[in-house]
């Protein structure tokens, strides 16, 4: 264990919280415009996939778990889970649904991803922060909309929906944030 101050808290670190593990999914600092800066951690707990929410002093200090984090390929997906494999080793390890959670959208066969191992169990997943997908499905150009003045809405080849600029049809392949699934620009490929 070691201790870090809440505010330097990411997405993916995993904290000891009265002696429970908890794999942060959301860390934001607040500055309010009197008062004290606090830090807001959305976490859960590994033990029972409970949710925890707290509230910290940026300057509190916060126990970090020291974890073992793997570079692993994606490579499919079953009732289990999703099935990753080491590239050197070629040990697979399957990672419940729960700790991909919604992320698993973007999950594409041989994605690198960073899963972090607590004792030898898969914890938590960082995945690429940013994913290239094909435009399945696109809303035609309203007449009279300027290329600059607003994003239509499309589909992409994961189901997802999102927004993109008006020069991008079906077909298009795209570069998305897989953090919120905004629009990034046109794929180069």
């Amino acid at each position: 264990m070691a201790r870090i101050i809440a505010s330097s808290v990411r997405k993916g670190n995993v904290l000891e919280i009265d002696g429970k593990l908890c794999v942060v999914l959301k860390a934001e600092n607040i500055h309010p415009g009197k008062g004290t800066p606090v830090t807001h951690l959305e976490m859960r707990r590994i033990s029972d996939g409970v949710k925890v929410t707290e509230r910290y002093r940026t300057t509190e200090q916060v126990e970090r778990a020291y974890l073992e984090e793997r570079d692993l390929s994606y490579l499919y997906e079953d009732e289990s889970g999703y099935t990753f494999m080491h590239p050197e080793t070629f040990d697979q390890i399957a990672v419940s649904k729960d700790i991909v959670g919604d992320q698993a959208v973007y999950l594409q066969e041989g994605m690198t991803c960073t899963v972090s191992l607590y004792e030898g169990n898969p914890i938590a997943i960082e995945l690429p922060q940013r994913v290239t997908l094909e435009v399945v499905e696109a809303d035609p150009v309203v007449k009279g909309q300027t290329a600059s003045s607003s994003y239509k809405p499309a589909v992409l080849s994961n189901g997802l929906r999102i927004m993109v600029p008006p020069h991008i049809a079906a077909g298009t392949r795209v570069v998305v944030m897989t953090a919120d699934g905004s629009y990034v620009e046109r794929a180069k490929d």
